[in-house]
């Protein structure tokens, strides 16, 4: 009996060490895993940024529409609009993730050439970088006078129109737009300087593969407060400028 209880304490003593092991081992194991899941996401939005843009830019900017119908303007799911909120799904395909890619990734490059090498800089060293500084400046410059005013909005009150209207000619898709974004401009415009002037001094100093998701977080707010002020049919927009005079 003796020497029984002698060899079940030594293999209760020898065997902690290998279930100690086999737990570290498992830990491992998963800790290996969870690596390769995050190495494969971010891969993938490393080798594949147009795709990854495009995704992001188009679930981002429908649940901003979708934010704005419930929320600000209390509605149902069933008293949703559709038809508006696939406004936002084509615009944001179109139009955020492929044209906006293309223009400020691809043509800023051409356009400012210290573009990747001043992002890549810690900021003191930025600050001291006077041709980076410059160029920086110049695409803030670039988004709040010709980008979002002459192309963002022309293009957003076209694709409405090309939604709510009834004819099928292209050009009176633009005729119209225009006209109505004409009509909001100065109210437009007026609530773009205050959220893309401040924000894009942030956006266009930040490491280049961290500036459109950022543009999208900001991008989530801005379409919630478009979708909500110049979501509807211009009938609707109507009244909701009349409730704002009140």
């Amino acid at each position: 009996m003796y020497h029984s209880s002698i060899r079940s304490l030594k293999a209760s003593v020898t065997s902690k060490p290998n279930g100690a092991s086999n737990v570290k081992k498992v830990a491992k194991e998963k800790a290996a895993a969870d690596v390769v899941k995050k190495e494969a996401s971010s891969s993938f939005a490393k080798e594949n940024p147009f795709v990854f843009q495009l995704g992001v830019a188009t679930g981002k900017t429908s649940a901003a529409d979708l934010l704005a119908q419930v929320v600000a303007e209390k509605k149902s799911f069933d008293e949703i609009d559709w038809k508006r909120n696939f406004i936002f799904v084509v615009f944001g395909f179109a139009y955020l993730g492929a044209f906006q890619y293309w223009l400020m990734v691809n043509k800023f490059r051409q356009w400012f050439p210290t573009m990747d090498r001043f992002a890549k800089l810690p900021f003191a060293e930025k600050l001291k970088d006077t041709a980076g500084i410059m160029d920086a400046a110049k695409m803030v410059v670039f988004d709040v006078t010709v980008h979002l005013p002459l192309i963002y909005f022309p293009t957003y009150y076209t694709v409405k129109e090309f939604v709510y209207g009834q004819s099928w000619n292209p050009a009176e898709w633009a005729m119209k737009g225009v006209s109505q974004y004409t009509k909001n401009a100065k109210d437009d415009l007026t609530a773009m300087i205050k959220l893309w002037g401040p924000s894009d001094c942030i956006q266009f100093v930040l490491p280049v593969h961290i500036r459109l998701p950022f543009r999208h977080i900001v991008s989530f707010f801005w379409t919630a407060y478009v979708s909500f002020t110049r979501g509807g049919a211009d009938g609707d927009d109507e009244a909701l400028e009349d409730e704002q005079k009140v």
